[in-house]
C-alpha cells in the first residue's frame, strides 16, 4: 500500500470511529505529508485574519475565514470563496486553531458536494495546557511543521 493510501485509510478509520460527517481526520504530520505526496491536495486555513496576521500562517495554505473577527460571525460567503479557490477534485484538508472550526468547515464543504474533505486534528496551535497556554500540546506549530509569522 502506498504511503498516501495508508494515511488516508487511517484518517478515514478515525472519521468512522468518531462518527464524523466528512471523509477523514488527519494529524498535523499526516496532513503535511499529504501536501508533499499529492499534487491536488489543498490545505484550507479557516482561522481569522487576525490569527493569520498575529499568530502565524502555513505557507501556501488557502485562507478563507470560517468566522469573522471580531464578533465571530459565520462567513456567509465561505462556500462561494471555497468554490473560487479549489476544485471539487481536490483533496481538502481544513485547519483552524484547535480543530473545531475546521471540523465545521469540513462538514459544510462535504454537504456542498466536495467528496474528499478532511479535518486536521489539533489544528495550528493545539489544545491548552494546564496553564491555559497553546502550542505545548499538539498542533501544526508544536510538531515543527512549516509556518511563518504573520
Amino acid at each position: 500500500m502506498s504511503r498516501f493510501n495508508e494515511i488516508l485509510t487511517l484518517a478515514q478509520e478515525r472519521a468512522r470511529h468518531l462518527n464524523l460527517p466528512y471523509e477523514g481526520a488527519l494529524t498535523p504530520r499526516e496532513a503535511h505529508e499529504l501536501l508533499q505526496l499529492l499534487p491536488h491536495a489543498r490545505l484550507v486555513d479557516v482561522r481569522t485574519r487576525a490569527e493569520w496576521d498575529w499568530v502565524g500562517r502555513v505557507p501556501k495554505a488557502i485562507e478563507i475565514e470560517w468566522l469573522s473577527y471580531p464578533g465571530n460571525e459565520r462567513n456567509p460567503h465561505f462556500l462561494q470563496e471555497l468554490k473560487h479557490a479549489v476544485s471539487t477534485e481536490s483533496l481538502l484538508m481544513f485547519i483552524c486553531r484547535s480543530g473545531a472550526r475546521s471540523s465545521a468547515a469540513a462538514t459544510a464543504a462535504s454537504a456542498a458536494g466536495y467528496p474528499d474533505c478532511y479535518n486536521v486534528l489539533e489544528g495550528f496551535e493545539g489544545d491548552k495546557d494546564a496553564q491555559g497556554h497553546r502550542n505545548a500540546i499538539g498542533g501544526w506549530r508544536f510538531h515543527g511543521l512549516p509556518w511563518v509569522q504573520g
